[in-house]
């Protein structure tokens, strides 16, 4: 049984992430799309950098920490929308890759000129010194809970 600084401790980080997504949702609105939309052009840039032709839905969910039924819905409007584009792998047609398209690529730019200025308002309610040590918690925490749960690829598979 959790005790009650545990428990408030949780409540608090459930409530933050929820307040958080009320604060970045109408930022990512503002260019026509959602959270997990940006999530997915943020993974796909990223994967170019890396010298990746595009990610797979499997690739992708492993990245988001979601499982790939929830990415192809968000793939689906991004695709809609002429932002990313898939295609066959070469030496396996039954594998696709999604890609960001040139007009995926000038929105996420577009966005990072005006991301920063939201994060530092979002990030402003702390001092420097508190935020490294909130990123220090955080981090910690979230190394223990990857102890407590099987990755996601595992989890897939077994469904």
């Amino acid at each position: 049984m959790p005790t009650r600084v545990t428990d408030r401790a949780y409540q608090s980080l459930l409530r933050t992430l929820g307040l958080l997504k009320q604060a970045m949702e109408p930022h990512f609105a503002r260019f026509g799309i959602s959270r997990p939309q940006w999530a997915v052009l943020a993974n796909l840039n990223r994967a170019e950098q890396e010298g990746q032709e595009g990610l797979c839905l499997h690739d992708l969910g492993d990245r988001l920490l979601i499982r790939p039924p929830s990415v192809t819905g968000v793939v689906d409007r991004l695709e809609r929308e002429g932002l990313v584009a898939r295609s066959q792998t070469e030496g396996d047609r039954r594998l696709r890759r999604v890609r960001l398209t040139p007009a995926g690529r000038a929105l996420r730019k577009r966005l990072l000129t005006v991301h920063a200025r939201q994060i530092r308002k979002v990030m402003s309610g702390l001092g420097a010194r508190e935020q490294t040590t909130l990123a220090d918690l955080l981090d910690r925490l979230g190394t223990h809970i990857r102890t407590l749960t099987p990755p996601a690829s595992s989890k897939s598979k077994e469904s």
